[in-house]
């Protein structure tokens, strides 16, 4: 028979925020003399701020740095020196956690999709840390809010692929920074209304190898899956202008996810023999009021019942890829033991699940 597939257990975990905390009724007021003239219905719009279940988010620069002209090159400049430095902030803070040391990292994989860099985000965290010479990397572009749980996942093969391999996962959205000062849309004018800035690393390596036994009590990652669906590109992503990032969302994702999600949802679970009902709680990226009530719905919860997701927005607004990862340390920190499921929507428009064991 062959030999078993080793799990791979995270180590460690940690999070990081920019210096600028904003609170939601402050970017409402801005949003109000912003777009006063400019956008045809933002008094029917503004509600949306005090209905997004959002009361502070975080950012790299201060709110009345927007509107000032700033364009796309000092922009992503601001993106690559604040990514780097809430990534080496979180992946110390990690490493500490673990009770391992930079040079005790052997691999590095870094999401993002809030900005470009080249060499790319893991190749600068390697050279601030003073990882290894001999690190592995892989940078991911592209995957949005999924990547997260998508980004964890090629993380958790990495290390299953390797025994006793340690993979450092990193991720960094600084959503913030893609705002459009001249984009008088109805999605512009949504994203002031959800996004914020953000950044978590967390260490993986599995069960086998010189690991010092530290992956005895470690949370386990089993199974991921995922699904795209089919003539869904324009759901959610980007539409690249000569000033940035143009924000792209359809207003149907909420019931995109009620019609849609729960055929992929068994599915996924079919493959693992499991059902909904083994699992303990659920670990996914909340998007936005609407989207969490529909997530509520689709995991037979009654309204309010995703309590972690609905903190972290609350407390952050929605980092893209990065909202997941301080959603999973909250669910980590109640030290209650069980089965959990991962989840995450991004561009694609796709889903990718992750199912977390804590001892």
């Amino acid at each position: 028979m062959p030999a078993p597939v080793p799990s791979a257990r995270l180590l460690g975990l940690a999070t990081a925020v920019p210096a600028y905390a904003l609170g939601q009724n402050d970017i409402k007021a801005w949003a109000r003399k912003l777009f006063n003239g400019r956008t045809a219905d933002i008094d029917r719009l503004l509600p949306a701020f005090d209905n997004a279940g959002i009361e502070t988010r975080y950012s790299c620069v201060p709110l009345g740095w927007h509107g000032d002209g700033h364009g796309w090159l000092e922009r992503n400049r601001l993106y690559l020196d604040n990514a780097v430095e809430l990534l080496a902030r979180a992946a110390t803070e990690c490493l500490e956690a673990a009770g391992l040391a930079p040079a005790d990292v052997d691999a590095v994989v870094a999401v993002s999709t809030s900005g470009f860099a080249t060499p790319s985000l893991d190749a600068l965290v390697i050279e601030r840390l003073k990882l290894r010479r001999d690190v592995a990397r892989l940078p991911v572009f592209g995957l949005g809010c999924a990547g997260g749980v998508v980004g964890l996942a090629r993380a958790a093969e990495m290390a299953r692929a390797v025994p006793g391999r340690r993979v450092l996962f990193l991720v960094a959205e600084l959503c913030g920074l893609t705002f459009r000062d001249h984009d008088s849309s109805k999605s512009n004018v949504i994203a002031t209304v959800l996004f914020g800035d953000g950044a978590a690393a967390a260490l993986l390596a599995t069960d086998g190898g010189d690991n010092g036994g530290v992956t005895a009590q470690a949370p386990r990652l089993s199974r991921a899956g995922e699904h795209t669906w089919p003539d869904s590109l324009d759901v959610m992503g980007w539409n690249i202008a000569d000033d940035g990032f143009g924000v792209l969302f359809s207003q149907d994702i909420p019931s995109l996810v009620t019609r849609e999600m729960p055929a992929v949802l068994d599915a996924y679970l079919a493959v693992q023999g499991l059902s909904l009902s083994d699992y303990d709680g659920f670990v996914c990226h909340p998007g936005g009021a609407k989207v969490v009530a529909a997530l509520e719905q689709v995991f037979g919860l009654t309204p309010g019942g995703l309590e972690h997701p609905r903190g972290v927005l609350r407390d952050y607004g929605n980092m893209s890829a990065a909202t997941v990862m301080f959603v999973l340390r909250r669910c980590i920190a109640d030290c209650r033991p069980g089965r959990y499921l991962m989840s995450a929507l991004g561009p694609g428009f796709s889903v990718g699940f992750l199912t977390l064991d804590v001892p």
